[in-house]
């Protein structure tokens, strides 16, 4: 190769491999900086066109998760004042017949009184406190809820159990007991009560069941599609890791050898003395 003043052909070729160097070593220390072997249009337009895309996906799940653990929520409270409620039916029916027994004393028939009506208001206390997020689904004239159940759309309903509410006003508003036909009045309508109070509780748990087991589905798809993005767009952070410092080697030889191609037209110099 004939040598030049004008062009020095040996600068120009380790300058180039230099240049490649240090794109290379660019590359792999922004994949180690942000995780990302994609992290814009910039590394691949096309995966990180689909990536986006994905990621939209996923931000719309995210809602829909937000919007079954609430109805979740809802629906646990609940079937917890339900269950409650029905424990304590049984204690009422017990006070209600003692109270039925023509032979108790007044103080035993007022200490029997005072018991039954705590439990009444015990179980209005449920009813009332049976409140999530500013809804109650026990109180009486409460609508139906829907939540989100998948990206079309969709929806799932708890409904309302209002029935409840409107029952227990019924046996609140029935006359004192204070004879053995007034007990057994009390006992009727305390029989519808219970009857009202174990549907809610079948259907409200029925209708928790659908939302817990869509959560549980939702949740198993975003994990599917977290993991499948990382394997679009993740760095694996140990190759990142051994490109960079072998850009790193590469990069100080290019420099020496640009250097010793620079030394060249020194080099010319000497022929002319």
């Amino acid at each position: 190769m004939a040598n030049s003043i004008n062009t020095n052909v040996g600068a120009y070729t380790a300058l180039a491999s230099l240049r490649l160097t240090q794109a290379s070593l660019n590359s792999a220390s922004k994949q180690m900086q942000t995780g990302y072997r994609v992290a814009d249009a910039a590394d691949d337009a096309s995966t990180f066109s689909v990536a986006q895309g994905i990621r939209a996906n996923l931000q719309a799940y995210t809602a829909i998760q937000g919007s079954l653990a609430s109805g979740a929520g809802l629906g646990s409270v609940t079937q917890a004042a339900l269950t409650n409620i029905s424990d304590l039916i049984g204690n009422m029916q017990a006070k209600i017949t003692q109270l039925a027994d023509g032979s108790i004393s007044n103080d035993q028939r007022t200490i029997y009184t005072g018991d039954y009506n705590a439990l009444t208001s015990q179980i209005s206390n449920f009813i009332a406190q049976a409140n999530y997020n500013g809804v109650n689904l026990l109180s009486a004239g409460s609508a139906s809820k829907t939540f989100l159940a998948d990206t079309n759309a969709a929806t799932l309903t708890i409904s309302s159990q209002s029935s409840v509410g409107a029952a227990f006003t019924t046996f609140t508003g029935a006359a004192a007991i204070t004879s053995a036909s007034a007990s057994a009045t009390a006992l009727n309508d305390l029989s519808t009560f219970q009857q009202a109070v174990a549907t809610s509780l079948g259907a409200s748990a029925a209708d928790t069941r659908t939302l817990s087991l869509q959560s549980n589905f939702v949740n198993a798809i975003v994990d599917a599609t977290t993991t499948g993005l990382g394997a679009i767009v993740d760095a694996d952070i140990g190759k990142a890791s051994a490109l960079v410092q072998a850009q790193q080697v590469r990069q100080q030889l290019g420099i020496q050898s640009l250097a010793i191609a620079n030394q060249q037209p020194t080099v010319l110099l000497g022929l002319f003395r």
